[in-house]
């Protein structure tokens, strides 16, 4: 309801048409221009202001900047000022509006909101494959999925995107307290995070942990790079791939499942993250690999994978090694190899505080040697064949000769005789 006060003003329509015309009136202000006051009512859509002169102005529309910390301790005296958008509207008013000087304000707002690190309440807009969508004063925000806390995650074995945005569907309408953690205003963008509103809490609980601790726990997600395990009171962390066994391990999912029970060391402690690992707790095979392989040994060990630089070979339960492509010879032997296959090899090398240990393709090596040997044989048979050729037409060249030599005596003495027959002829 208005005040008397206001009413008062409402009915002073007249007097405002004669300030209109009158020369000598103070200048009132235009349409497009900031104009001044102070507040007379607040109402649930509309705040009515004081224009002195001008009149009575109203702003209408700010029930969707209630967010912002301005309005909710504005009362009744307090000055503000907006842009005019009409001088006279059908209610008599000077028509005000918030939205030019509103930008500034609702980002200023968001602004000391990340700086103070306040938590805020809102509800979840929609989701897509990387995150959530909320709105925070009328300004949408992003959520991405790696900002959630083990609660929201969405951890699926597989790491199909589709299943992990079906999961992200389920948040879409609930409630949720978030922590605004990146603002850039002329991209309009703001991140905000769910996990960071816990962190205090979790920080607490980690700080009674200590490196080395063992804790017993539950797998809570499977991911390309380790596995997630819960513990304590809703602690959580990350066992890497390189720290589940002693054994080269390419896919997690092959040797564990969601809900299995294990054991596990922190290893590390990075301000909420928590390093854990299951291999710490074994008896490391490399200690007496001393007593079990030899450099320059031939064994038989199975191609688990191959990359560019070489082929990574498992010789038994816990230990593998790497044949470098550099030590293949010729560089054929990489693309002759076949995962999962069993090859021979030889030791070249052994480093076992550093858990390496070197091969050499010892059947390549004899295929290259073997078929060097051919090559060799190959170029003596060619040599040997030349020189028979050559024998055989210096042969050919000699029978040559001998019959030109025989034809050229006949020839010879047939010439003779037929001399010899003409000058008896002429002796007649």
């Amino acid at each position: 309801m208005l005040g008397l006060h206001l009413k008062k003003k409402l009915n002073a329509k007249p007097e405002m048409e004669n300030l209109l015309n009158d020369k000598n009136a103070p200048k009132l202000p235009k349409v497009g221009e900031v104009a001044k006051g102070s507040v007379m009512e607040i109402g649930s859509n509309i705040i009515y202001v004081d224009l002195g002169p001008a009149g009575t102005g109203a702003i209408y529309g700010c029930g969707k900047f209630e967010g912002l910390s301005m309005f909710q301790n504005l009362k009744s005296g307090d000055a503000i000022s907006a842009t005019v958008v009409d001088i006279e509207n059908e209610d008599g008013f000077v028509e005000m509006s918030l939205k030019e000087t509103s930008f500034e304000m609702v980002w200023k707002e968001l602004e000391k909101k990340m700086e103070e690190g306040e938590i805020v309440t809102t509800k979840i807009l929609e989701a897509n494959k990387g995150g959530l969508m909320v709105k925070i004063i009328g300004i949408i925000g992003f959520l991405p999925a790696s900002q959630l806390s083990s609660d929201y995650y969405p951890r699926v074995s597989d790491g199909d995107k589709n299943k992990i945005l079906s999961l992200l569907m389920q948040t879409v309408g609930k409630d949720m307290k978030v922590k605004i953690i990146g603002i850039d205003r002329d991209e309009g963008k703001l991140i905000l995070s769910e996990k960071a509103t816990k962190k205090e809490k979790e920080k607490e609980r980690i700080s009674s942990l200590q490196i080395r601790d063992e804790i017993n726990g539950e797998i809570s997600g499977i991911v390309n790079f380790g596995v997630f395990v819960k513990f304590g009171e809703n602690l959580e962390g990350l066992v890497h791939i390189s720290e589940l066994a002693w054994k080269l391990i390419d896919d997690p999912r092959k040797f564990f499942n969601v809900g299995q029970k294990v054991n596990c060391k922190i290893i590390g402690i990075d301000d909420d993250r928590i390093s854990l690992s299951i291999k710490a707790l074994e008896k490391d095979p490399w200690q007496k690999i001393d007593e079990k392989y030899k450099i320059k040994q031939k064994i038989k060990g199975e191609v688990t994978k191959i990359n560019p630089f070489g082929a990574f070979v498992q010789l038994d339960e816990d230990i593998h090694g790497l044949a470098h492509v550099s030590k293949i010879d010729d560089g054929s032997g990489i693309q002759d190899m076949e995962i999962g296959k069993v090859y021979e090899f030889e030791i070249i090398s052994i480093e076992s505080s550093d858990h390496r240990l070197g091969l050499k393709p010892y059947v390549q090596k004899k295929t290259v040697e073997k078929d060097e040997k051919k090559d060799v044989e190959k170029k003596k048979d060619v040599k040997e064949t030349k020189k028979k050729s050559v024998k055989k037409a210096e042969k050919a060249d000699k029978k040559e000769d001998v019959k030109k030599s025989k034809t050229d005596k006949k020839d010879e003495k047939v010439k003779k005789v037929s001399k010899k027959k003409n000058t008896g002829d002429k002796d007649k």
